[in-house]
């Protein structure tokens, strides 16, 4: 089974991407090639159980296992030490990617309080999107009485195209709601 967002890339993104910037190719129209989503929780020095619900809350979003990530330095101004762990990621390929898109953009989004849509300055110089989410309670997944700890999340969509405005124009036709 495809995911119904990967099937609206197929059938009407790329031809509006092919006439929009003129490919010839095929293999030259951008697609999102990952989704990285990633919590930081700097209080999990103090605190380790913080990090084990995250993880366990990142896994429901996603659906995929979340890795630990570890600090690389140490750092006496932030009370770390190297290899203590500091936060958890996921990255997402595949259809898995497609489905957690699909649940960001027309589920978890709209749900955001005083939704305007996001910045459409967040793109990196390569193509690549950076989108900040304040809580992980936008998620219909996570239960609400279930948290303790309201965390953020970035979630990073590498895409394969060029420039900006290549990845700005596939990620609005995908349905990525950017503020006017």
């Amino acid at each position: 089974m495809t995911p119904r967002l990967l099937e609206r890339y197929r059938d009407e993104v790329v031809p509006r991407l092919r006439d929009e910037f003129g490919y010839r190719n095929l293999h030259k129209v951008p697609a999102v090639a990952k989704t990285v989503v990633n919590i930081g929780l700097g209080e999990a020095t103090q605190n380790p159980k913080l990090l084990e619900k995250a993880v366990v809350e990142l896994g429901l979003i996603t659906g995929q296992k979340a890795v630990v990530r570890r600090a690389k330095k140490s750092v006496s101004n932030f009370k770390l030490r190297e290899g203590q762990a500091i936060g958890c990621s996921v990255t997402l390929r595949r259809t898995r990617q497609w489905e957690f898109l699909d649940r960001l953009v027309n589920v978890a989004l709209p749900r955001v309080r005083d939704f305007k849509g996001v910045s459409p300055r967040a793109f990196d110089g390569r193509g690549n999107y950076t989108l900040g989410v304040r809580e992980q309670i936008i998620f219909p997944e996570i239960d609400y009485d279930q948290v303790d700890h309201v965390t953020g999340m970035n979630v990073t969509l590498v895409t394969t195209a060029n420039t900006d405005a290549e990845a700005k124009a596939l990620l609005a036709h995908i349905g990525m709601p950017f503020r006017a």
